[in-house]
């Protein structure tokens, strides 16, 4: 055998200890009962109406943070990308994105509530400056557009990383050959570019779905129990809150695993598709 294959050994020792190992736990879990023997009874409590109101709020907030972050991401890279701006601008954007993509947790939520809670800086800056009262007029960090704002501090920057080489990958001869065949701006976006980047766009769309349902530290340490979303549904069963149940906790991850599995698979095959255009 080659020693080449030592360098990714730790790699794979890591992947099957912390992800492989598990993910089949969880799976296998879901089929148990307590004592170990084979049952569905655990798939078909996922079909409690408590338990179905979770994941359809996980999917509303999933989908909201996703299609907001896709947008203002893309409008970000291609500022930075195409828009002519210094080079600097990109750099220092690329080098934020990076760090803020990965900015979650207690820190974030602390760092919303600091910001736009009832009594962050916004907040009193609005309301002492302006007289504005962003509580009064219905806005509330502990709701649903509340934790899907507090997403996009991570989804808008990961749109960034990853539209940005799809951007890059737009060959400066489409649009010369569309200029010289009299083709506008719009034109050219609504016939060529556009339909070249939608399954980049699309696959970037379902990563961020994916990377938000998953959430749970930052949905947990902002709302607590008051957004009954899977992720924190699934800490409270496991942990024992009111049922102690960790076979019905295993199904509720199964499911997650099987919804952003599919979305994975998903933007795999789409980005496939879309390097082909883009090599």
């Amino acid at each position: 055998m080659s020693l080449t294959w030592l360098g990714v050994v730790p790699f794979l020792a890591f992947a099957l200890l912390f992800l492989v190992g598990p993910t089949l736990y969880l799976v296998i879990g879901a089929f148990q009962t307590p004592d170990g023997a084979f049952t569905l009874a655990n798939l078909g409590a996922l079909f409690q109406p408590q338990i179905l109101a979770a994941y359809w709020i996980s999917i509303r907030i999933s989908l909201a943070s996703a299609g907001l972050g896709a947008l203002i991401g893309f409008f970000v890279a291609y500022a930075i990308v195409h828009g002519g701006l210094p080079a600097w601008v990109r750099s220092s954007t690329m080098t934020f994105s990076g760090v803020a993509s990965n900015f979650a947790g207690i820190p974030l939520a602390f760092a919303f509530l600091a910001t736009v809670g009832r009594l962050g800086l916004v907040t009193w800056f609005l309301n002492e400056a302006f007289g504005v009262n962003i509580y009064r007029m219905g806005f509330n960090l502990l709701s649903f557009w509340g934790l899907t704002l507090t997403y996009l501090y991570f989804q808008i920057p990961l749109m960034v990383l990853i539209i940005a080489p799809a951007l890059d990958g737009l060959k400066r001869e489409w649009r010369e050959a569309s200029s010289i065949l009299g083709a506008s701006n719009w034109q050219y976006w609504r016939m060529i570019g556009l339909p070249v980047l939608f399954p980049s766009l699309l696959g970037c769309f379902l990563l961020l779905f994916a990377n938000a349902f998953g959430a749970i530290a930052t949905a947990y340490a902002l709302t607590g129990s008051s957004l009954n979303i899977v992720p924190i549904l699934l800490y409270a069963q496991i942990r024992g809150d009111v049922l102690y149940n960790p076979n019905l906790g295993y199904a509720l991850a199964f499911g997650m695993i099987v919804i952003t599995g599919c979305s994975n698979l998903l933007y795999i095959w789409l980005r496939s598709r879309a390097e082909r255009w883009l090599k």
